[in-house]
C-alpha cells in the first residue's frame, strides 16, 4: 500500500517536500538566531514548550498530533507524506540548524545585522515553503487549518484565513511570554510575495517537467 502511494505521487514530489522542509527548518533556525522573533507558529510552540517544560521539538510533535485530529475529520484530503514529514521532523530540523548556526556564528548583537539575518531567513524559508507546498503531497496540521476554514467559508480569501491563524498563534505566544518581533511580523505578512516568486520561477517548473 505504501509502495503504491509513493508510485502514485512520484519520487520527485516526495523529494521536493523533504528538501522543502529542510530549507524551512534552516530558515526558521535563522529567524531564531536573529533574536527578533520567529514565525507565529514557531513562536507559539517555543513559548508554550517553555511553559510546560518540554523541549521545543518534542512539544511541536505533540501539538501537531492534537491539531491532526481536526485535519483528520475536516481535511482528510490534505493528509499525505508531507504531513508526516512536516509534523514529525520539522521541529528537530529547526533545533539542529539553530544549534549548528549558534555554535559557528553566535547570535548577532547589532540591530542592522539582526535585520539582515531576518531577511536571509525570509528568503530561505520562502524557498522551502514553495517546494513543500508545490509538491502537493500533504500539508502540516497547522497549515491545514486555514485551508479547512476556507473550504467552509469560501467567500473569504485564503490570505485572511491564514492571517487569522497566524494572528492567534502570535497572540498566544505574546500572552505566554514568547518573543514576538520583526521576524514574526515579516513571516506573517511578507512571505507571500517571495513564495510566489519561487513558485513561478522554480518550483512549478519542477512539477511541470514531471508532467
Amino acid at each position: 500500500m505504501l509502495k503504491n502511494y509513493f508510485r502514485k505521487v512520484g519520487a520527485k514530489r516526495v523529494l521536493m517536500t523533504v528538501i522543502g522542509n529542510i530549507f524551512i527548518g534552516l530558515g526558521i533556525g535563522i529567524f531564531k538566531l536573529s533574536g527578533l522573533g520567529n514565525d507565529p507558529f514557531t513562536a507559539m510552540n517555543l513559548s508554550l514548550s517553555e511553559c510546560v517544560g518540554l523541549e521545543y521539538a518534542h512539544f511541536q510533535v505533540l501539538f501537531n498530533l492534537c491539531v491532526f485530529v481536526i485535519q483528520w475529520f475536516f481535511g482528510r484530503e490534505l493528509i499525505g507524506i508531507g504531513t508526516l514529514v512536516n509534523a514529525c521532523l520539522l521541529g528537530y530540523i529547526v533545533t539542529f540548524f539553530y544549534n549548528v548556526l549558534f555554535a559557528l556564528l553566535g547570535a548577532p548583537q547589532v540591530l542592522w545585522l539582526q535585520v539582515i539575518v531576518v531577511f536571509v531567513g525570509v528568503i530561505i524559508c520562502s524557498f522551502g515553503l514553495s517546494l513543500y507546498q508545490t509538491s502537493d503531497v500533504g500539508v502540516a496540521p497547522y497549515d491545514s487549518l486555514s485551508l479547512i476554514t476556507q473550504k467552509y467559508l469560501p467567500k473569504i480569501p485564503y490570505f485572511w484565513h491564514r492571517i487569522f491563524d497566524d494572528g492567534i498563534a502570535a497572540l498566544v505566544s505574546f500572552l505566554t511570554g514568547g518573543l514576538v518581533g520583526l521576524g514574526t511580523l515579516v513571516s506573517a505578512f511578507g512571505l507571500g510575495p517571495f513564495i510566489h516568486f519561487f513558485d513561478k520561477h522554480f518550483s512549478s517548473k519542477l512539477v511541470k517537467k514531471e508532467e
